[in-house]
C-alpha cells in the first residue's frame, strides 16, 4: 500500500468536557468536532473519536487485550510526552520502561489511563524496521503483565 492512511479510532467516554480536560488540556490533543454526545481530537495524527455511552465504564484488568497504542518516530518525541504526562499528573498504568533490552525488539513503553479507563500506550523503537518486520521473532507484548 503506498498511500498514507489516516486511523481512525472510537472510544467510549461518559462526558465530553471531562475528555476535552484530559485530551486537550493535558495532552495537548487539537479539537476538532464536538457535539453533546461526541468529541474528536487529532491524537497525534489519529482520529480519535470519544462517544458519549451510559454504560457504566469499568477498568480493564490489564493491557491486554485492548489497549489504543501510538509509535513515535524519535526518542525525543516520546520523552516529550511522558513529561508532559508527568508535568499533568495523568495517570500511569506501570512505570516508563524499557523493553526487551540489547534485542531487536528493544523499545521504551508507557502507558496512560484516561479517565474513562481506556488505555494508551506510548513506544520508541530503536530500531523501527522491526514495527513491521522481524517476522522471525515471536516476541509480542509483555508476558509479565498479561492477565
Amino acid at each position: 500500500m503506498n498511500q498514507t492512511a489516516t486511523f481512525h479510532l472510537a472510544i467510549p467516554i461518559s462526558s465530553v468536557a471531562q475528555a476535552k480536560e484530559f485530551y486537550a488540556q493535558s495532552l495537548g490533543c487539537e479539537i476538532g468536532r464536538e457535539n453533546k454526545s461526541a468529541v474528536i481530537f487529532n491524537f497525534y495524527g489519529t482520529q480519535l473519536v470519544g462517544h458519549v455511552t451510559q454504560k457504566t465504564l469499568e477498568r480493564q484488568d490489564g493491557i491486554y487485550p485492548r489497549h489504543l497504542g501510538l509509535i513515535l518516530p524519535t526518542y525525543s518525541a516520546w520523552q516529550q510526552i511522558k513529561d508532559r504526562a508527568k508535568e499533568q499528573k495523568i495517570r500511569f498504568y506501570g512505570e516508563p520502561k524499557l523493553r526487551f533490552p540489547d534485542q531487536a525488539l528493544e523499545h521504551y513503553c508507557f502507558f496512560l489511563e484516561d479517565p474513562f479507563y481506556n488505555l494508551l500506550e506510548f513506544k520508541f523503537y530503536r530500531q523501527p524496521e522491526v514495527i513491521f518486520g522481524g517476522r522471525e521473532l515471536d516476541l509480542i507484548g509483555d508476558t509479565a503483565i498479561r492477565n
